[in-house]
């Protein structure tokens, strides 16, 4: 089934120039391991003390229809999100958005990058559109531009770290 990508009432973004060529980026990027360490096994304020669990389908979240989960806890919080890609275009640019998700300050949700060429190599952008949750929308206005932020920052100094240096 195609999903169609549906808009969403906020959006952030977080850029960065990347001294690498679009394909090796598109690469590491388009493993969807690399884009959610930021919620696993680092421990961070924003989590709470939580961890989330990545779980990708076979065909691994690097085709469009592919399915990634992610499950764990924030702040004694159970939190769920079932995702689908639902476009990938090598070496420019992968998008996937919710299908199910138990969250706490941002609810539907759809996300993605955006690789462009650029004369050290190429542009990175990593941006989230998303609504407040459906449930305790009062935590979505306290916290959710801040999360949504936090998250493609981490998303995008996980590229830049990968190719500095």
């Amino acid at each position: 089934m195609i999903q169609t990508l549906r808009k969403h009432h906020f959006h952030e973004e977080a850029s960065a120039v990347l001294a690498a060529g679009m394909d090796e980026v598109f690469g590491y990027l388009d493993d969807h391991r690399s884009l959610a360490g930021h919620m696993g096994s680092r421990s961070s304020p924003m989590m709470g003390g939580g961890e989330m669990s990545l779980e990708l389908d076979a065909g691994g979240g690097r085709e469009v229809g592919s399915r990634i989960r992610m499950g764990g806890t924030a702040f004694g919080l159970r939190l769920f999100v079932d995702e689908v890609v639902v476009e990938r275009i090598p070496p420019r640019s992968k998008t996937w958005q919710t299908v199910e998700e138990h969250l706490v300050v941002i609810g539907d949700y759809a996300m993605g990058f955006r690789i462009d060429p650029h004369p050290d190599g190429c542009a990175l952008t990593v941006w989230i559109g998303y609504d407040r949750p459906e449930r305790n929308r009062w935590l979505g206005v306290i916290g959710g531009r801040m999360y949504a932020r936090w998250c493609v920052r981490q998303m995008r100094d996980t590229a830049v770290a990968r190719f500095t240096g």
